[in-house]
């Protein structure tokens, strides 16, 4: 049930974008979530759609990527397969999640400014 929390916060933050901006409205938003962010994607769909009423997001749709959760080397960069020891086979280094695999982000902000 955070994620209610979380689209009440992300649209506070893109309205304070708006007004920075003096955008005339706005047409959309694009988030990425990953796999491992702890967010159920259906239920952050659902919780914009009730909270975009009577906001500047009205009638901006909201477009959701889903990233799966990867690992890579941090040392020689290579990938770790899903479903292996956590550590490089060359290097013998812990293996490290991969950017966004476990972040909510917001992309982009498709603004109408003046």
């Amino acid at each position: 049930m955070h994620e209610y929390s979380l689209v009440e916060a992300l649209i506070s933050r893109v309205e304070a974008e708006a007004r920075r901006r003096q955008a005339l409205g706005v047409h959309g938003l694009s988030v990425r979530i990953g796999e491992l962010a702890g967010v159920d994607p259906e239920l952050f769909q659902t919780a914009y759609d009730t909270f975009r009423a009577g906001t500047l997001c009205a009638a901006a749709p909201l477009t959701l990527r889903f990233v799966p959760a990867s690992w890579s080397c941090p040392r020689c960069a290579t990938p770790i397969p899903r479903g292996e020891v956590l550590r490089c086979q060359a290097c013998q280094e812990p293996a490290r999640l991969d950017e966004g695999s476990d972040a909510l982000t917001l992309d982009g902000i498709d603004l109408e400014v003046p």
